[in-house]
């Protein structure tokens, strides 16, 4: 049986005190609760007594302002703003949603939009009862920015951590450089049979709960913290993230403190690939962990057992050349020789993946850490392809990129097994990436249709989450973090308000407007998670170890309930439900790098501060028509005509079904659907539209109940009248 739960509550957000040390993304303070009336005034912490569901931080004042209300009403309900001292500032009713799958509840909505001011300990009133406080702040993502990035500082091996920066329940001793009583990571044999040498293979960020090191999950969070540099430099916000703005040893060295953060880990990765001279050289080991699994609760400096190498793997040779390659285009304005090493790897490990394509690494491969497996990598060689062109612009990889059936697939949801997505972020948004133009178009118009899908998705929901009902499988936190990414990159490419609008919302899920009335971010949220599943924040098993840090990000509901203390708490959950804030439930509520990576890419586009770019001009129009339908089925053909005054060369054509619709086969056009996201691209012969032209094409679909029409279309990105 798992120990109680502690009845700790954190609060609304993190105010860690750092003595001496003065930062730009500082912590806020605590607001205490101010229900609006004694009536209104929650008495009890269960996630009923909270029917109606918020973001718990906050809202933006220019961002969308919704909430769910939990309620089996038929008709609307009245609801009211009210700031902390209770009065009130924007009323309204609610609209009645009816039942949300993923849930299983039945839910209204609200939308205060309206309302324009700002404050602190705001409340949101309906039916006499009373949300969880919350602010209305433009700074209300700095402490998160900051926070979520933290999370990784704590995670180093091979380094103190030191108080002055993490808080003293936090600082502890190195862990894993070979002082007794550990036994690795400065000089690590391979397991029985893979090598015959040891490797200096210190350094990187423990992976999650357990202290084990994965490149292929290195590989997409170093990923990821440089991207979220990169897209905030495109916007001119990477003074935000720059030096000296977060809570690392390195800050003040001239380098933005989150390159400095992802070098840690790019280090590690560098010292996994195989040196020259021994067989496979260029490969990369595909992890390291201890022979056992670590026991809980364990500290790293207290790890006594023996540490392995296991076998190289494609996939993580290839992450290491992704990663290499991007370090090699974004490290060179502040460390030339550091890019110059990166960029030797990456090219090393392209090489020898080319020579080694098929070398998986086996689902057996699971005692003492996770096994990573991967069997297919295609996926992961067009990524690094695209890292590769987008930073040397040579055709050997431009026609490695080409030639991948990923380079004109719909745009697929991205995971560490599934890495071609953040090859198409790259290649859409990386100034002068050595592509036709007609083709970056063509990318970034498959990356709007996707981002179309998730707001259909969202749309049809409760709880507007960009993940369907069945999509609550373990890490579906990350799953709704990677999406909402999505959402922002097509907001980057179009300007087009509702993919910012989209993301935001998708963090307020995550924040507490959710089945369970939850922060699934430690440290912020009347009701947030505190007792992660780790090895050393493990307070719940040991009251001598702290929480886990505010910042970080849990895994979130998994409805196939996969270890024993969900299967014991949570048989018969909805899967927006299947959750429970225990460090033994490792399948809801573990923590990850690659997961928090997602938080922190996040949490930075949200705290930028920015002027709301204006969409670009129409320039197409779209009918779509219902040429014959029958029980079950139909065809439809739909033109698109150039209303602009320039010539389209290439198009791809994107929308979202409002029903389940769902394509069969299609003429004229190349057409591709990802759950309700199309995408339809030209056939070649048609691909030229002059101003005034236009482009047919047909499809056949099946559908059940009714066949409403599409209502948004988006010609390679840009909306369509």
């Amino acid at each position: 049986m798992p120990p109680a739960l502690s009845d700790r509550r954190p609060p609304r957000r993190a105010a860690a005190v750092l003595t001496g040390l003065a930062l730009a993304a500082g912590a806020l303070t605590a607001t205490a609760f101010a229900p609006a009336t004694a009536a209104a005034a929650p008495t009890a912490t269960t996630a009923a007594d909270f029917p109606v569901r918020v973001n718990q931080l906050g809202y933006l004042p220019d961002g969308p302002k919704r909430a769910t209300v939990v309620s089996s009403a038929t008709a609307p309900l009245a609801w009211q703003l009210r700031d902390a001292s209770g009065a009130q500032v924007a009323a309204g009713t609610t609209a009645v949603h009816g039942a949300d799958q993923a849930s299983g509840q039945s839910t209204h909505l609200v939308d205060f939009g309206a309302y324009t001011g700002t404050g602190t300990g705001l409340t949101l009133v309906v039916d006499g009862r009373a949300s969880h406080p919350f602010d209305v702040s433009a700074s209300l993502y700095d402490g998160l920015r900051a926070d979520s990035m933290s999370f990784f500082y704590q995670q180093r091996s091979g380094i103190a951590i030191d108080a002055a920066l993490a808080g003293s329940a936090y600082a502890r001793p190195a862990g894993h450089l070979g002082v007794a009583p550990n036994q690795g990571d400065t000089g690590v044999p391979c397991q029985t049979g893979v090598c015959d040498y040891r490797s200096d293979v210190r350094g990187g960020w423990y992976d999650a709960g357990d202290q084990g090191k994965y490149v292929v999950n290195g590989g997409i969070a170093t990923w990821e913290l440089v991207n979220s540099f990169e897209r905030a430099h495109r916007s001119g916000g990477d003074a935000a993230v720059g030096d000296s703005t977060l809570r690392v040893p390195e800050r003040g060295n001239g380098v933005p403190d989150v390159l400095d953060e992802a070098r840690w880990e790019l280090e590690f990765l560098m010292r996994m690939q195989v040196p020259a001279g021994r067989p496979t050289a260029g490969m990369a080991f595909h992890k390291l962990h201890d022979a056992q699994w670590t026991g809980l609760p364990t500290r790293p400096e207290l790890d006594d057992q023996p540490r392995e190498l296991h076998k190289p793997s494609t996939a993580a040779t290839l992450n290491l050349a992704a990663t290499g390659a991007q370090c090699a285009r974004v490290y060179a304005p502040y460390d030339a020789a550091f890019a110059a090493r990166c960029l030797d790897a990456a090219r090393r490990a392209w090489t020898a993946a080319r020579a080694n394509p098929a070398v998986l690494a086996p689902a057996t491969d699971n005692t003492g850490g996770g096994a990573y497996e991967d069997a297919d990598v295609s996926d992961e060689f067009y990524w690094a392809a695209a890292e590769l062109l987008a930073t040397t612009g040579e055709s050997q990889y431009r026609d490695a990129v080409t030639s991948s059936p990923h380079h004109s697939r719909p745009v697929d949801a991205f995971w560490w097994g599934g890495t071609a997505t953040l090859g198409r972020i790259t290649l859409a948004t990386v100034p002068g990436v050595a592509l036709p133009a007609d083709d970056v178009t063509r990318l970034r118009g498959l990356l709007t249709s996707a981002a179309d899908g998730s707001l259909s998705t969202m749309a049809g929901q409760g709880y507007a989450v960009p993940i369907p009902a069945d999509g609550y499988v373990w890490g579906s936190n990350s799953s709704v973090a990677n999406n909402a990414m999505v959402l922002a990159v097509a907001y980057e490419l179009t300007g087009a308000p509702r993919y910012r609008t989209g993301a935001l919302e998708a963090m307020d899920y995550l924040l507490g407007r959710n089945a369970l009335d939850r922060s699934y971010v430690s440290g912020y949220g009347e009701r947030a998670s505190e007792n992660e599943h780790h090895r050393f924040w493990a307070h719940q098993n040991d009251a001598a170890l702290p929480h886990p840090p505010a910042g970080s990000f849990a895994g979130g509901p998994d409805s196939a309930l996969e270890d024993p203390v969900a299967k014991a708490q949570l048989t018969g959950c909805a899967p927006a439900a299947c959750y429970v804030d225990d460090i033994g439930s490792y399948s809801t509520n573990e923590v990850a790098i690659n997961w928090n990576a997602s938080l922190a890419w996040l949490a930075a586009f949200a705290a930028e501060r920015r002027t709301v770019p204006t969409p670009p001009a129409a320039s197409c129009a779209v009918a779509y028509r219902v040429d014959s339908a029958w029980s079950g089925g139909f065809t439809a053909t739909v033109t698109v005509r150039n209303t602009g005054t320039a010539t389209v060369s290439g198009w791809t054509l994107g929308w979202s079904f409002p029903g389940d619709q769902r394509i069969s086969n299609g003429w004229n056009a190349a057409v591709a659907q990802s759950g309700s996201a199309v995408s339809a691209r030209d056939s070649g012969w048609n691909g030229t539209l002059a101003a005034g032209a236009s482009a047919s094409f047909g499809f056949q679909a099946t559908y059940s109940g009714a066949n409403p029409t599409p209502s948004r279309f988006t010609l390679n990105g840009a909306d369509c009248a």
